[in-house]
């Protein structure tokens, strides 16, 4: 069975380059199509990219003439093996910082099973220090985080006092959903850094709900399963390691937070707040 694989990539080329190795140390990874779509780099990261091509035959680089988003930059990658490549009805969508061991497709492939209930699958996600991102949200979002949610977008100064705020009372303020991160299940919102995207998703969908340029993610896609009454299901035999936050990394802070209030936005459109 061949799996798809898009990544997007934005002046981090070389956190692209561990990604691609990972795969082609899977048994069937030289059999995978992989696309990477690069949203506007500098030339010194395309270049890079190129290099990683030559060393890795068989890749395809999309490069964009201007930075469209996340979700819209996976759908570029998406149409493009879609179109191309008609046998394949597996996709694994992400970030371009993500490590994946050498057992991955092989998982991948045993839970075939899984694909025919569930559209989206999410994977057990670890960090490089060993902290498990997934199940994400399992069931919904308390009415007291909502409110949070609208002060520390109400100003980049209040949003930066809330941040300190949770890093000093995380023991206590933290949600414990990846707690269970042994236990196989469906959920509400799966870590927006990976997915898997399976012959349900496509056989209802083209493409990713992509309404915001970066941020929101993990509910514009649980919004979209509810439009045909499915959800995501998380699977910890499937793990993928993840740098974090090395996708965004040379983004400043309060850019993302602009990214990220524009998302909410959106978000409260759909969800009402907790008045």
């Amino acid at each position: 069975m061949r799996i798809g694989f898009v990544f997007t990539n934005y002046n981090n080329s070389r956190f692209t380059g561990d990604a691609v190795r990972s795969i082609f140390l899977n048994e069937q990874g030289k059999e995978s199509v992989i696309v990477i779509v690069d949203n506007k780099s500098e030339e010194k990261e395309i270049e890079l990219l190129r290099e990683i091509k030559r060393d890795y035959p068989g890749i395809n680089l999309i490069l964009n003439s201007e930075n469209i988003g996340y979700f819209k930059g996976l759908n570029t990658g998406i149409k493009y093996i879609r179109d191309k490549f008609k046998n394949i009805d597996k996709i694994v969508v992400g970030n371009n910082d993500l490590i994946f061991p050498v057992d991955f497709i092989r998982n991948v492939c045993e839970i075939n099973d899984t694909f025919e209930s569930y559209p989206v699958i999410s994977p057990d996600l670890i960090t490089l220090d060993g902290i498990h991102q997934n199940p994400h949200v399992i069931s919904e979002i308390s009415k007291f985080r909502e409110f949070i949610y609208d002060i520390y977008h109400s100003s980049f100064l209040m949003a930066q006092f809330i941040t300190l705020l949770a890093r000093k009372t995380k023991k206590i303020t933290d949600r414990k959903d990846e707690e269970q991160h042994n236990i196989a299940q469906t959920i509400y919102q799966g870590y927006g850094a990976c997915y898997i995207l399976g012959p349900l998703f496509f056989k209802y969908f083209d493409q990713l709900w992509a309404p915001s340029f970066l941020m929101g993610e993990e509910f514009f896609l649980s919004k979209q399963l509810e439009r045909i009454n499915m959800k995501v299901y998380y699977e910890p035999v499937i793990k993928v390691y993840h740098q974090e936050h090395a996708s965004v990394k040379n983004v400043p802070k309060k850019k993302m937070w602009e990214f990220s209030r524009e998302a909410h936005k959106i978000y409260r459109k759909y969800v009402k707040s907790w008045i």
